[in-house]
C-alpha cells in the first residue's frame, strides 16, 4: 500500500478519536469481555507474546498486564489512539506501542497470539486481505493462536464512515484457511456489541491456530 494511502488512514482514525473521544467511538467497551473469554478458552499462558492488531485505545493491554502478561504489542495506525491507551495504564511495563499501518508493516519478530477486534472487516479489497493474512502467518509462531472479530452478516455495512465486509463463521473460516493453509479454526462465537450511542452491532468471532507448514 502506498504511503499516501497509509497517511490517509492514519488521519482518518486520528480524527475519529479526536472528534468523538475515546469513550464515544462506536467500538468502545469498558472491558474486553469476549476477548478475555476466548483467550481463557484456549489457555493462553501469561508467558505468551501477544500482538493486539488495531488495538488502539482498547483496554485489553491493561487487562493482560493485570493478569501477569509481560510481552504485549499494541499495533495501531492511529498515534492518537495509542497515546490514549498509554495514558490509561498505571503500569505500562511489558507493553510495546507500535505506531504502524498494518498493510505496509513488516513483522520483525513472532508472537504466540494475534488478536484483532474489528480490523479485518475494513479490508474490502482482496489484495488488502491477502496482505493481512500474509502478515498473520509471518507474525505467529508455530502453534500460535489467533482471535479475529468482524461484523456478522446482519451487522453494519459501514463503520466510522468506511465500508466494511461482513462475514459469517464459514465465510470467515474459508477466507482465512484458503490464504493460510496451515490455519485451523477451532471455534466460532457470536456477540452483540452495544455502542455508546445505544446501537446494536452483531459480531462473529473465530479462534484458530497455526500448525507447521
Amino acid at each position: 500500500m502506498t504511503a499516501p494511502a497509509a497517511d490517509e488512514r492514519a488521519r482518518h482514525w486520528d480524527d475519529r478519536y479526536e472528534q468523538a473521544g475515546a469513550d464515544h467511538v462506536s467500538w468502545f467497551q469498558t472491558r474486553p469481555t469476549m476477548s478475555l473469554k476466548l483467550i481463557d478458552s484456549i489457555g493462553v499462558d501469561t508467558s505468551t507474546a501477544v500482538l493486539d492488531v488495531g488495538g488502539g485505545s482498547s483496554p485489553l493491554a491493561g487487562e493482560l498486564v493485570a493478569r501477569g502478561f509481560d510481552d504485549i504489542t499494541v499495533l495501531d495506525v492511529s498515534r492518537t489512539a495509542l497515546g490514549i491507551a498509554r495514558r490509561g495504564l498505571d503500569d505500562p511495563h511489558g507493553v510495546t506501542w507500535l505506531h504502524a499501518d498494518l498493510l505496509s508493516w513488516t513483522p520483525t519478530r513472532r508472537w504466540g497470539l494475534w488478536h484483532d477486534r474489528a480490523v479485518f472487516h475494513f479490508l474490502t479489497a482482496p489484495a488488502d486481505r491477502a496482505t493481512y493474512l500474509r502478515h498473520l502467518a509471518a507474525a505467529l509462531t508455530t502453534n500460535g493462536a489467533f482471535i479475529i472479530a468482524t461484523f456478522a452478516p446482519d451487522g453494519p455495512d459501514h463503520c466510522s464512515g468506511l465500508p466494511v465486509r461482513r462475514y459469517d463463521a464459514q465465510t470467515l473460516t474459508d477466507t482465512i484457511t484458503t490464504a493460510v493453509p496451515t490455519a485451523t479454526i477451532i471455534a466460532a462465537h457470536d456477540e452483540t456489541h452495544t455502542t455508546p450511542s445505544g446501537l446494536i452491532q452483531p459480531f462473529i468471532w473465530i479462534v484458530g491456530t497455526l500448525t507447521a507448514g
